[in-house]
């Protein structure tokens, strides 16, 4: 994934919601645009962190009944963003996302970015499901899950 906004998963409980992190460092390379003089991490890049973590919720919780063939959640629409203040190299981002809905042509959840506690960003996504046979696609997204969910006991719903 060229941009993968999620370095950490720490909560992950499917069907009903998962907490992530994302580390923000002055490296990155959107900064060298937004903006030289000022860095400040794009509204749109924290709406994929959260599309991130809330599409890999919805396809986990999709896949829970395994009789069901592989999908991959899209991101069809945003609802009600709000960006309340600036990100800036050196934050930690803290993504948490809420399933509200699912079905089996897809699902919508609501998300929020957090820095030291205080509210940077909130959003509502609509995600449509798409059925996909790619086997490496699948390896690479699972090897991708299992290093983010390092260190989480699943059973306990960590």
């Amino acid at each position: 994934m060229r941009f993968c906004m999620i370095d950490r998963i720490i909560t992950w409980q499917p069907g009903i919601s998962a907490a992530g992190c994302k580390n923000v460092a002055l490296s990155e390379d959107f900064f060298d645009d937004h903006f030289p003089q000022k860095p400040i991490m794009p509204g749109v890049l924290m709406i994929e962190g959260m599309a991130q973590l809330g599409g890999l919720l919805l396809e986990e919780t999709f896949r829970e009944n395994q009789t069901r063939p592989p999908v991959k959640a899209l991101m069809s629409m945003i609802e009600r963003a709000k960006f309340r203040q600036p990100v800036y190299p050196g934050d930690q981002l803290i993504y948490e996302v809420e399933l509200l809905s699912i079905n089996d042509m897809g699902g919508r959840i609501s998300a929020g970015a957090r820095v030291e506690g205080k509210n940077v960003a909130e959003v509502r996504l609509l995600f449509s499901f798409h059925a996909f046979q790619d086997e490496e696609l699948q390896r690479r997204q699972q090897n991708m899950v299992d290093i983010w969910l390092q260190g989480l006991d699943i059973r306990a719903g960590q």
